[in-house]
Protein backbone atom coordinates (compact mmCIF):
# COMPACT_ATOMS: atom_id res chain seq x y z
CA UNK A 1 0.00 0.00 0.00
CA UNK A 2 1.26 3.51 -0.84
CA UNK A 3 2.41 5.26 2.19
CA UNK A 4 -0.68 8.31 1.04
CA UNK A 5 -3.65 5.72 0.70
CA UNK A 6 -1.91 4.43 3.79
CA UNK A 7 -2.54 7.68 5.94
CA UNK A 8 -5.82 8.44 4.48
CA UNK A 9 -7.03 5.38 5.55
CA UNK A 10 -5.79 6.02 9.12
CA UNK A 11 -6.71 9.40 9.14
CA UNK A 12 -10.22 8.31 7.80
CA UNK A 13 -10.02 5.08 10.57
CA UNK A 14 -8.95 7.55 14.08
CA UNK A 15 -12.04 10.21 12.72
CA UNK A 16 -14.51 7.48 12.41
CA UNK A 17 -12.96 5.83 15.99
CA UNK A 18 -13.27 9.20 17.42
CA UNK A 19 -17.23 9.89 16.08
CA UNK A 20 -18.02 6.73 17.83
CA UNK A 21 -16.63 7.91 20.88
CA UNK A 22 -18.77 10.81 20.74
CA UNK A 23 -16.32 13.41 19.57
CA UNK A 24 -16.42 15.63 16.57
CA UNK A 25 -15.29 13.42 13.19
CA UNK A 26 -13.23 16.41 11.85
CA UNK A 27 -11.23 16.82 15.59
CA UNK A 28 -10.33 13.41 15.37
CA UNK A 29 -9.13 13.63 12.03
CA UNK A 30 -7.11 16.51 12.59
CA UNK A 31 -5.68 15.17 15.76
CA UNK A 32 -4.81 12.14 13.86
CA UNK A 33 -3.01 14.48 11.34
CA UNK A 34 -0.87 16.08 13.93
CA UNK A 35 -0.20 13.20 15.53
CA UNK A 36 1.85 11.65 12.60
CA UNK A 37 3.49 15.05 11.29
CA UNK A 38 6.77 14.84 12.16
CA UNK A 39 6.64 18.72 12.19
CA UNK A 40 3.93 20.73 13.55
CA UNK A 41 1.49 22.22 10.89
CA UNK A 42 -0.10 25.85 10.05
CA UNK A 43 -3.49 25.87 9.98
CA UNK A 44 -3.20 26.21 6.21
CA UNK A 45 -1.25 23.34 6.08
CA UNK A 46 -4.06 21.52 8.00
CA UNK A 47 -6.98 22.61 6.17
CA UNK A 48 -5.15 21.55 3.02
CA UNK A 49 -4.13 18.32 3.85
CA UNK A 50 -8.55 17.73 5.21
CA UNK A 51 -9.67 19.85 2.62
CA UNK A 52 -11.79 21.53 5.44
CA UNK A 53 -12.69 25.30 5.80
CA UNK A 54 -11.06 27.88 8.28
CA UNK A 55 -13.98 28.07 10.23
CA UNK A 56 -13.98 23.99 11.02
CA UNK A 57 -10.47 24.14 11.50
CA UNK A 58 -9.98 26.80 14.22
CA UNK A 59 -13.19 25.75 16.03
CA UNK A 60 -11.56 21.98 16.07
CA UNK A 61 -8.08 23.36 16.87
CA UNK A 62 -9.59 25.14 19.64
CA UNK A 63 -11.22 22.47 21.11
CA UNK A 64 -8.24 19.78 20.79
CA UNK A 65 -6.16 22.77 22.78
CA UNK A 66 -9.02 22.67 25.62
CA UNK A 67 -8.72 19.31 25.58
CA UNK A 68 -4.33 19.06 25.92
CA UNK A 69 -4.35 16.93 23.09
CA UNK A 70 -2.57 19.85 20.78
CA UNK A 71 -0.69 22.98 21.67
CA UNK A 72 0.50 25.81 19.73
CA UNK A 73 3.99 25.92 18.25
CA UNK A 74 5.94 29.22 17.40
CA UNK A 75 8.90 29.34 14.81
CA UNK A 76 11.32 32.34 14.73
CA UNK A 77 10.40 34.28 11.82
CA UNK A 78 6.70 33.26 11.05
CA UNK A 79 3.83 34.83 11.87
CA UNK A 80 1.46 31.87 11.36
CA UNK A 81 0.59 29.54 14.11
CA UNK A 82 1.65 25.80 13.92
CA UNK A 83 -0.21 23.37 15.85
CA UNK A 84 1.67 19.66 17.22
CA UNK A 85 -0.14 16.94 19.17
CA UNK A 86 1.29 14.95 22.20
CA UNK A 87 3.06 12.53 21.10
CA UNK A 88 3.16 10.13 24.08
CA UNK A 89 0.70 7.72 23.53
CA UNK A 90 -0.17 7.38 27.62
CA UNK A 91 0.44 10.77 28.22
CA UNK A 92 -2.42 11.46 25.56
CA UNK A 93 -4.71 8.56 27.25
CA UNK A 94 -4.42 10.15 30.61
CA UNK A 95 -5.23 13.56 28.86
CA UNK A 96 -8.36 12.04 27.17
CA UNK A 97 -9.17 10.33 30.32
CA UNK A 98 -9.23 13.30 32.29
CA UNK A 99 -10.88 15.25 30.12
CA UNK A 100 -13.91 12.73 29.45
CA UNK A 101 -14.30 12.22 33.03
CA UNK A 102 -14.24 15.97 33.70
CA UNK A 103 -16.64 16.45 30.88
CA UNK A 104 -19.45 13.53 31.15
CA UNK A 105 -18.79 11.58 34.36
CA UNK A 106 -18.37 14.15 37.19
CA UNK A 107 -21.75 15.89 36.20
CA UNK A 108 -23.47 13.11 36.45
CA UNK A 109 -22.00 12.09 39.59
CA UNK A 110 -23.02 15.48 40.62
CA UNK A 111 -26.82 14.85 39.59
CA UNK A 112 -27.09 11.33 40.77
CA UNK A 113 -25.41 12.43 44.43
CA UNK A 114 -28.33 15.51 44.17
CA UNK A 115 -31.34 13.44 43.56
CA UNK A 116 -30.37 11.14 46.46
CA UNK A 117 -32.88 12.93 48.68
CA UNK A 118 -36.94 12.53 47.76
CA UNK A 119 -38.91 14.68 49.74
CA UNK A 120 -42.05 13.06 51.58
CA UNK A 121 -42.85 10.56 48.88
CA UNK A 122 -42.70 7.15 50.56
CA UNK A 123 -44.63 5.35 47.44
CA UNK A 124 -43.16 1.90 45.78
CA UNK A 125 -42.00 4.12 42.63
CA UNK A 126 -39.56 6.94 44.73
CA UNK A 127 -37.77 3.85 46.91
CA UNK A 128 -37.43 2.32 43.87
CA UNK A 129 -35.81 5.57 41.93
CA UNK A 130 -33.85 6.08 45.20
CA UNK A 131 -32.60 2.58 45.79
CA UNK A 132 -31.30 2.50 41.64
CA UNK A 133 -30.11 5.80 41.66
CA UNK A 134 -28.04 5.53 44.65
CA UNK A 135 -26.08 2.04 43.31
CA UNK A 136 -26.07 3.76 39.97
CA UNK A 137 -24.30 6.61 41.87
CA UNK A 138 -22.01 4.19 44.15
CA UNK A 139 -20.91 2.16 40.58
CA UNK A 140 -20.21 5.27 38.72
CA UNK A 141 -18.51 7.23 41.94
CA UNK A 142 -15.84 4.40 42.16
CA UNK A 143 -15.35 3.66 38.75
CA UNK A 144 -14.20 7.54 38.07
CA UNK A 145 -12.04 6.90 41.22
CA UNK A 146 -11.00 3.84 39.51
CA UNK A 147 -9.96 5.86 36.78
CA UNK A 148 -8.60 8.69 38.43
CA UNK A 149 -5.96 6.53 39.90
CA UNK A 150 -5.03 5.03 36.53
CA UNK A 151 -4.77 8.68 34.99
CA UNK A 152 -2.27 9.84 38.26
CA UNK A 153 0.10 6.50 37.50
CA UNK A 154 3.47 7.97 36.03
CA UNK A 155 4.04 4.86 33.91
CA UNK A 156 0.49 3.52 32.90
CA UNK A 157 0.94 -0.26 33.75
CA UNK A 158 -2.39 -1.48 32.99
CA UNK A 159 -1.15 -1.10 29.64
CA UNK A 160 1.92 -2.96 29.93
CA UNK A 161 0.54 -5.30 31.93
CA UNK A 162 -2.06 -6.04 28.86
CA UNK A 163 0.33 -5.99 26.52
CA UNK A 164 2.84 -8.81 28.54
CA UNK A 165 -0.41 -10.66 28.56
CA UNK A 166 -0.98 -10.45 24.95
CA UNK A 167 2.13 -12.11 23.97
Amino acid sequence: MEFREAKSKFLDAWGDLGNKWGINKTMAQIHALLMISPTSLSMDEIMEELDISRGNTSMNLRALIDWGLIYKEYKAGERREYFAAEQDVDQMARKVAEERSRREIKPTIEVLQSIQQVDNDHSAEARQFTAKTKQLYDFISDADHMLEKLVNQKENWITKTIMKLMR
